[in-house]
């Protein structure tokens, strides 16, 4: 494992990691139906990013995901993005309404003193990918010293048959385990509850 160091004094633009965690989930719903590893690779310019995110499950090619995405960040907690979701299996270049393998997604985000919400709407159909455009969701959230609480609600491909409803409640926490005096390893983990699935969910993820 490739362990975090805290004193860290890269100035670098880049960043790259990644996390395993024991499943996949993604806004309530689960996919795929193992562990996963899910890399990512950043360019940070100041406040505005681009990079790539993906999830590869261990078990096989089930619920894989490719993203791209940008943000911007103001220094008054408002964040603005554009998310490219992409499902591998499916052909890249297909952007059309039958058969598309990818959901475009406008992101908007505003934190203040440990409360967050998110507000984000995929805008085209896209067959292969899932969406049925139009899709939105919606999440609200607050840390505390040790533990955060978040709540979650959405339509589209969100939920099971497509109507607005909450999908994503739980509570999460990280904590870092201390290897030497300049390293440690982050672990993470979260209990989740879909009452739309009627689902509960718990996972546990290590980053690095």
């Amino acid at each position: 494992v490739n362990l975090n160091a805290q004193d860290d004094e890269s100035s670098s633009p880049f960043s790259v990691g990644g996390d395993l965690v024991s499943s996949s989930l993604w806004r309530g719903t689960k996919f795929g139906t193992g562990p996963a590893i899910q890399p990512y690779l950043e360019l940070a310019l100041g406040t505005f990013s681009i990079g790539g995110w993906g999830s590869y499950c261990f078990t096989g090619n089930e619920g894989a995901e490719a993203d791209i995405y940008l943000s911007y960040g103001f220094d008054f907690g408002l964040s603005l993005g554009l998310t490219d979701y992409y499902f591998p299996g499916t052909e890249y270049f297909d952007y059309s309404t039958e058969s598309g393998s990818h959901a475009f997604e406008l992101n908007l985000g505003y934190e203040i003193s440990g409360f967050s919400i998110a507000a984000n709407y995929i805008f085209n159909e896209a067959g292969s990918a899932g969406s049925a455009g139009s899709d939105m969701y919606f999440e609200a959230g607050y840390g505390f010293e040790y533990f955060s609480v978040f709540a979650g609600a959405g339509d589209g491909w969100h939920t099971a048959d497509g109507d607005f409803m909450l999908c994503n409640i739980g509570i999460s926490a990280e904590h870092e385990i201390g290897i030497t005096e300049k390293f440690s390893l982050p672990v993470s983990g979260a209990l989740i509850w879909n009452p739309d699935k009627e689902q509960f969910h718990v996972v546990v993820g290590v980053s690095f």
